[in-house]
């Protein structure tokens, strides 16, 4: 099968710091991309689900927030959004708390026990990582290190560059 035609894509043409006829495979560099955060993930994720892991990052991350805000930020159906919630607090992991003057709505915050997990999560990414980049030459860690604010970038979507 041709390069990119899996997708029907076509590899982009890199900028001049490239060599001359090299192009960037956009659908290798996806499966790439995917088949590394699926292999980080690999490990126990604290009973969670990868999309329960999200949201509750997601809770860490911004902090106290409305339900139907992290409905939208991670882009989940309200009863979707339910259901996940109720998983999370049955495990300690975040709390409602109500919003003064309006007895319908609460904001969700993260509990100690869900800050905790997400930092053993991430310790244990980290560690397995930093294994696989053991395995590494010289010519290719240099090659990640040099690709990294990129990827930082195309992994930003607030960065107007990114888009």
């Amino acid at each position: 099968m041709p390069q990119g035609s899996a997708t029907g894509s076509r590899p982009v043409t890199a900028p001049a710091a490239v060599p001359p006829g090299e192009a960037i495979d956009v659908a290798r560099l996806r499966v790439a991309i995917a088949r590394l955060s699926r292999w980080l993930r690999r490990h126990e994720l604290a009973g969670l689900t990868p999309t329960q892991l999200s949201a509750l990052a997601t809770v860490d991350r911004i902090g106290p927030l409305r339900l139907g805000d992290l409905a939208a930020a991670e882009g989940i159906a309200p009863s979707t959004l339910t259901r996940l919630v109720t998983v999370l607090e049955e495990r300690g992991y975040v709390e409602r708390c109500p919003v003064p003057g309006d007895a319908r709505a609460s904001t969700l915050a993260i509990a100690p026990a869900g800050h905790e997990a997400l930092e053993l999560i991430r310790e244990q990414s980290t560690k397995l990582l930093a294994g696989r980049l053991r395995t590494l030459t010289e010519e290719q860690l240099a090659a990640v290190a040099a690709a990294m604010p990129v990827l930082e970038q195309l992994a930003d979507p607030s960065d107007p560059r990114s888009r």
